[in-house]
């Protein structure tokens, strides 16, 4: 028997599933939304609350809902108010980066940009699958403002951010957003039922994973201008930006790798041949990630970014990017049956288990350096509960339909 089709260890999933969410209750905020959390679970009242984080935070809440846990589905409504209200621009449409502070529409929190919304859609979608009311008159909104303001045809990619007013758009352009807008465009998929969203996630996925990775030995560019030329500088002088870094980001190449498998899942859910491309390149990004990313530098742990000739740039260890490998590990044992992939799996619920797995203060350390300790450098406190939440979901659930809707079809495992 394998770890994945344990089922010991689907409920040593199931318990850590509930143990993140009791830790991220702490995370409402009275006047609506979720903020960042320290690392004690205490809400750091002072900052800003965020979109990206009332967003995912209010997904998880969607699927701890869908889990039959007591209280999510109140955090859920919460956070679909906040959407429908305290962040939402009545005035230009879209939603406010940031509330709070010196308030919505500021320069700082004035520019729309596709990465969190693209968690819209996502957070959206997954409260319309989990029945609550108002979910699905926003995601219909949420869908038109990224059809309309971030959608490029032409490009088959979307567009990274537009001013309050979507009157300009920013010249740069990211695939991180992008790939996370493939993620809500396979929600939007199943749970609208329009295919449409699934060909705009398609393509997406193909021009990022079958060109750009592929072309560059699955180092996959991040950054670009307005026409969509690499530009492999970019923030060289700030390599550890948490959002943009400098360089290729390791758990991108392992995220790829399981959202191209869920694209072919869905393709052939909706009774169509997927690309032949999609496994082996899938396969490909994953053995990309093991051999530059994991334990390259004498200790155990993957790091954050290499550069162009896969040499490591920033060496702390994220732990979304070990939630992104079991979740790959667990998507290509499902498509492969290669006992190579629940072997890794194992490999890094046990590196989890020992380094990042926080038992006293709850959820996971978000950071650790070289030495596998605490660190601070990128990122500090334990801002949200996505990549944990999806890391003890994603082994239990088939690639198509994606958590939501899967959860809301009683396909859990």
């Amino acid at each position: 028997m394998t770890w994945l089709s344990s089922p010991a260890h689907h409920r040593w999933l199931e318990q850590e599933t509930d143990r993140l969410l009791e830790f991220g209750r702490a995370s409402r905020v009275v006047d609506g939304g979720f903020g960042r959390l320290d690392e004690q679970g205490r809400l750091e009242a002072d900052r800003p609350t965020e979109l990206w984080i009332t967003c995912r935070m209010t997904y998880v809440f969607a699927l701890g809902a869908l889990l039959g846990r007591p209280g999510c589905g109140a955090l859920l409504d919460h956070g679909l108010a906040a959407l429908a209200g305290r962040f939402r621009d009545a005035e230009h449409g879209g939603w406010f980066a940031a509330v709070g502070g010196d308030g919505p529409g500021s320069d700082e929190d004035a520019a729309k940009a596709a990465y969190p919304h693209a968690f819209v859609v996502l957070a959206t979608a997954s409260a319309a699958a989990a029945g609550r009311p108002g979910a699905r008159a926003l995601l219909d909104e949420a869908l038109d403002v990224s059809l309309r303001r971030f959608w490029h045809d032409d490009a088959g990619m979307v567009v990274e951010s537009w001013d309050r007013a979507f009157t300009t758009t920013e010249a740069y352009r990211g695939v991180n957003a992008n790939m996370h807008t493939v993620e809500a465009y396979l929600a939007a998929a199943d749970v609208t039922g329009d295919l449409a969203w699934l060909d705009r996630a398609a393509r997406i996925t193909e021009r990022v994973v079958h060109h750009l990775a592929r072309d560059n030995a699955w180092r996959i560019p991040e950054h670009f201008d307005a026409d969509w030329h690499p530009l492999l500088d970019y923030n060289v002088d700030a390599p550890a930006h948490p959002f943009r870094p400098y360089g290729a980001t390791i758990g991108h190449w392992l995220e790829w790798a399981r959202l191209t498998l869920h694209v072919r899942a869905a393709l052939e859910a909706a009774g169509r041949t997927p690309e032949p491309w999609m496994v082996d390149d899938a396969v490909a990004l994953f053995d990309a990630s093991v051999a530059e990313g994991w334990d390259v530098d004498g200790a155990p742990g993957f790091v954050y970014t290499v550069d162009w000739e896969g040499r490591p740039v920033v060496r702390e260890r994220m732990h979304w990017v070990v939630c992104e490998a079991l979740g790959a590990a667990a998507a290509l044992h499902a498509v492969t049956g290669d006992a190579r992939f629940d072997a890794w799996y194992a490999t890094w619920w046990d590196y989890a288990a020992e380094h990042l797995l926080d038992r006293e203060g709850g959820s996971w350390w978000h950071e650790l350096g070289t030495d596998n300790a605490v660190s601070r450098t990128v990122w500090s406190g334990k801002a949200d509960l996505y990549h944990a939440v999806q890391a003890t979901l994603v082994p239990r659930l088939p690639l198509s339909p994606v958590l939501a809707p899967a959860l809301a079809r009683g396909l859990l495992a």
